[in-house]
């Protein structure tokens, strides 16, 4: 499911259509109940026996068991509260020097061996029409070795009616700040999984993943005119703890404008600050096009960033491998090799990670059982690397994999998929506000927004949530119906300053759909409050005459 698709979906349809997607209903006492390590063992051992014995020179399972619960509000009404359960086994091989995968939720030594045969068999099909044979970066043998998401409060372990009765105070708040509506969500999310592999590693991983999104809606009841403020929140890779608010976790935005969170996020602020919001924005004035100086929150530019940077530096896509979905790449080899492409200005650091605590891609290992880890993107403006995966990773020459292989459920097979890709901050010590003081003509941006980007990840243009006027040094009135256009290396040249590390914070997707058959990944992206100057601003709003 695409992102935009998914945050248009009413909050009584969203239950009943995330059922397929997720899962079979369970009760929420079922959610604590474990899986034996040494059954997952047993089972993964048994489908590699089986594919080895039927001609797989390489195999690799993947046991999953994903928990979802889903708590979503309207007004001062609880609408669902839905708990989900999937579990099963996907088995990938190489057999001809091709690939093959099948997956199965019997999940018995009889189920899993099955699969396991019938991978190979469609590996064997799938050679007979591959020119060249898959070849993997070598990977280490781990043993067995664990991993968790670093957790201070588990979800599943806090009562329902807790968690229901601090959404229903959160759209009280937001009323009670000016909207006519609102709708808010809690997603909450354990994949349990297990990998192993005939390289010799059996890797036990426990992730835990949060997600809260709110909208408050004002409706101007003479002319029937509305505004919407969706939440400012962070889907994060955290527990419970991070609806926890505390004052100490708190960073203020640049002019006063919003109260941000970093380690916690107060719901009920955000939600009040929401209500009053989408009711100015009402009565804001509407922008007038032409070019400005715009300084960016990291809420709104970790989207852009996504867009512009993340998904073109995806391998696949630049080799011309993934194309259905969303279009390919114009940061083709050609640009890197000569590693002289300005990607942007000489300011513009952007590293990819799996690594960052809190981050929705944090874990300890990918789904091809490589170790995550830290590498450059873009160095000092110039397009130094990709995103590769183990059969990627000799096509521009690296050793091993990245360890970005990802698969959205044990039913679906991994392929390369995005991990963290950040902007770092600036070097030297720099704030929101002195950041503001040398424009005279700008926009500040707070929020992502609707965006349109073309099939290459080149031109596009890119909403928010609020704007506001900067004028001579200061930040003003509300502004409305503003998007700019660009192209990705106008846009990351015209980059001329950033915060430093102190404003420094993650956004991200839930949602990265990807593929065909369709997957969604989760992703991280981080930034400080950044400036852009010269850029392109259009009015959207809609004449009638």
């Amino acid at each position: 499911m695409e992102r935009r698709a998914f945050l248009n979906v009413g909050s009584l349809a969203l239950g009943t259509m995330l059922l397929p997607a997720f899962g079979r209903a369970i009760a929420a006492d079922e959610l604590l109940k474990p899986v034996a390590l040494q059954f997952k063992k047993m089972l993964a051992d048994t489908a590699m026996t089986a594919a080895t014995q039927a001609g797989a020179s390489y195999c690799d399972v993947r046991v999953g068991r994903y928990l979802n619960q889903f708590i979503t509000t309207r007004d001062l009404n609880v609408e669902n509260v839905v708990n989900t359960e999937s579990a099963g086994v996907g088995v990938r091989v190489i057999a001809g020097g091709a690939y093959g995968f099948a997956a199965t939720n019997d999940m018995t030594p009889d189920g899993v061996a099955g699969a396991a045969r019938q991978a190979v068999a469609i590996a064997r099909a799938n050679a007979k029409l591959q020119t060249e044979p898959v070849v993997l970066a070598p990977v280490k043998s781990l043993g067995e070795v664990a991993w968790a998401t670093p957790i201070v409060k588990d979800w599943r372990t806090v009562p329902i009616k807790e968690k229901a009765e601090l959404l229903i105070t959160a759209n009280k708040a937001g009323m009670d700040g000016g909207a006519n509506f609102m709708q808010s969500m809690l997603f909450q999310v354990n994949q349990q999984k297990y990998f192993a592999s005939t390289d010799g590693s059996y890797i036990d991983q426990d992730v835990h993943r949060l997600w809260m999104p709110m909208y408050a809606t004002a409706v101007d009841q003479k002319s029937n005119k509305f505004r919407t403020r969706q939440g400012l929140s962070s889907p994060v890779g955290m527990g419970y703890e991070y609806l926890d608010a505390r004052p100490e976790h708190k960073v203020k935005a640049a002019g006063g404008v919003a109260t941000l969170y970093t380690k916690s996020y107060d719901l009920i602020e955000d939600a009040r600050a929401a209500g009053k919001q989408a009711r100015q924005k009402l009565t804001a004035k509407s922008v007038e096009p032409g070019k400005y100086d715009l300084v960016l929150s990291p809420e709104h530019l970790w989207l852009t960033i996504h867009e512009s940077v993340g998904h073109p530096t995806e391998l696949d896509r630049v080799l011309g491998y993934e194309a259905n979905y969303a279009g390919t790449s114009f940061a083709t080899l050609d640009k890197w090799e000569t590693r002289k492409f300005k990607y942007g200005s000489p300011i513009v650091n952007i590293v990819a990670d799996k690594t960052t605590p809190g981050s929705l891609a944090n874990v300890g290992y990918d789904d091809e059982g490589v170790p995550c880890k830290r590498w450059d993107i873009i160095k000092d403006g110039i397009l130094v690397n990709y995103q590769a995966t183990r059969d990627q990773a000799a096509i521009i020459g690296e050793k091993e994999s990245h360890g970005c292989s990802y698969a959205d459920n044990w039913s679906s097979v991994q392929f390369q998929r995005m991990p963290n890709v950040s902007l770092q901050a600036g070097k030297k010590q720099l704030t929101p506000d002195e950041m503001v003081k040398d424009v005279k003509k700008g926009i500040y941006i707070v929020g992502d927004g609707s965006f349109s980007i073309d099939q290459q990840r080149y031109n596009f243009q890119f909403g928010g949530q609020l704007y506001y006027e900067i004028k001579n040094g200061k930040i003003g009135q509300m502004l409305e119906d503003v998007a700019y256009q660009s192209n990705t290396q106008e846009f990351w040249n015209a980059c001329t300053a950033m915060c430093d590390e102190r404003d420094w914070r993650m956004g991200g997707s839930f949602f990265d759909g990807k593929g065909q058959p369709s997957q969604v990944s989760v992703v991280s992206h981080g930034s400080s409050t950044t400036r852009f100057n010269g850029i392109n601003v259009i009015n959207t709003a809609r004449k009638i005459a």
